[in-house]
């Protein structure tokens, strides 16, 4: 049951178009799933029509559930709602730039745009809340992205120690949901009037700290799932009101609907550029983007993180196995990292991951971490298994597997990396990791 609130206030706003709204909560939900192009190049069996804004996107038949496929635990692909995609794709992160997801979790569009960067340049990732932060930095590991800065910190913490310094910016809100009511019964129940203008007095804060971070000449998409005027085009004008050296970018998005200035007091120019995202007139949920420029073309430094060598035992385990890395070797207690060139200085941060995750060092030896699994298609001590084999199932519930193999093995699944085992006397020892294995 919709809030009869929110019904009166859409039915307002939607006039004839009303009746096929509400319609849309009678049918399916349209469910997407988008390829990692690290690690797949051509659709899978599960992809059916193309999501029509974002390239490695697609549509799927629930049914055939594949969330449980070994294929994603591998990185293959993320289940993400095809709505969901518009934003990263319309920020248009490039390789080599310098780009923050400010509120990142779970990762769906964190993982997009570092698609987008094809592994170069700085991506930071940062969720204010720490359980959504961990979760956000597991899927930054399962997709086997190395460019990532995974942070658990305020907004305004981050503007205070990055002027100006990125290049494209995405601010995923926070929001009362309403785009996601089909798809989330919490959503429904969370909902009050009282919610929509905290959440947009709250947006207000986070889009002011996304502004101070973004360079001269920079990109910035402002997005919710949502579909209220206050939130939407509401928040965007005050922001332009207050901030005159930025302006609304037209996109050439002809699936999407136009912003409505029409519906808020005193709308700031350009606002009709925004893009509004309905359920009863495309395959997906609700959602809004705003795609913001400033004007200029400056961009500050900030102070980079001192490298540290490498252990030998890494430095070994590394060439030994010929994976060459380019990059900041940096250590939190006895865990290293391959951090990129461009890492700023992490002090006073809280840092959940810092570029790839190498492994640890335990008296002398080198343990390799499951990131670097995920990370790797290619390991010279490698063994591999068809998606619907037994021993991929039984390696997915920690068992231990038959093998002559010796040392660390990678465990790779149709030729892509999915865990380690250590062999030693015709076994291999489950390295899979214990919060990740199965129960069945």
């Amino acid at each position: 049951m919709l809030p009869d609130a929110f019904l009166a206030r859409m039915r307002r706003l939607l006039g004839d178009e009303f009746d096929a709204f509400l319609a849309s909560y009678e049918l399916a939900r349209n469910v997407g799933i988008r390829l990692n192009p690290r690690k797949v190049s051509s659709p899978l069996s599960f992809c059916g029509d193309r999501v029509a804004w974002e390239p490695n996107g697609y549509y799927y038949d629930p049914s055939l559930r594949p969330g449980l496929h070994p294929y994603h635990d591998a990185g293959l692909y993320y289940l993400q709602e095809p709505s969901a995609m518009a934003p990263a794709e319309l920020l248009s992160a490039q390789p080599e730039e310098r780009v923050l997801d400010l509120c990142a979790a779970p990762g769906g569009k964190t993982t997009q745009l570092a698609a987008a960067m094809q592994g170069l340049g700085l991506l930071v990732c940062n969720e204010i809340h720490p359980k959504r932060a961990r979760i956000l930095s597991s899927n930054i590991e399962r997709m086997g992205v190395a460019n990532a800065l995974v942070l658990n910190e305020h907004p305004a913490k981050l503007a205070e120690r990055f002027p100006q310094y990125f290049d494209r910016i995405l601010v995923d809100a926070p929001c009362s949901g309403e785009g996601m009511f089909r798809k989330e019964d919490a959503a429904v129940s969370d909902w009050s009037e009282e919610t929509v203008a905290m959440c947009a007095a709250r947006q207000g804060e986070i889009l002011e700290s996304a502004a101070a971070m973004l360079k001269a000449g920079g990109r910035l998409v402002y997005s919710t799932c949502t579909f209220s005027p206050e939130e939407n085009e509401g928040v965007i004008s005050a922001f332009l009101h207050r901030h005159p050296d930025f302006s609304v970018v037209p996109c050439d998005a002809p699936y999407f609907d136009r912003g409505r200035p029409d519906w808020i007091a005193e709308p700031a120019e350009g606002v009709e550029n925004t893009l509004r995202l309905f359920p009863h007139k495309l395959r997906g949920e609700g959602h809004f983007a705003a795609v913001l420029e400033r004007r200029g073309d400056t961009r500050n430094d900030v102070p980079l993180q001192r490298a540290v060598p490498l252990p030998e035992e890494v430095g070994t385990f590394l060439a030994e196995n010929g994976i060459a890395l380019n990059g900041v070797p940096v250590c939190f207690g006895e865990t290293w990292f391959l951090a990129p060139q461009e890492l700023p200085d992490l002090r006073g941060l809280r840092v959940l991951r810092a570029g790839l995750e190498l492994g640890e060092t335990r008296k002398g030896r080198f343990v390799p971490a499951h990131a670097l699994a995920l990370w790797s298609e290619t390991f010279p001590n490698a063994i591999d298994f068809s998606a619907d084999s037994p021993e991929i199932a039984a390696y997915l519930r920690g068992e231990t597997l038959p093998s002559d193999k010796r040392s660390w093995v990678l465990v790779t699944v149709d030729g892509h990396g999915l865990g380690w085992a250590r062999g030693a006397d015709g076994i291999l020892k489950n390295h899979y990791p214990k919060g990740l294995r199965r129960n069945y």
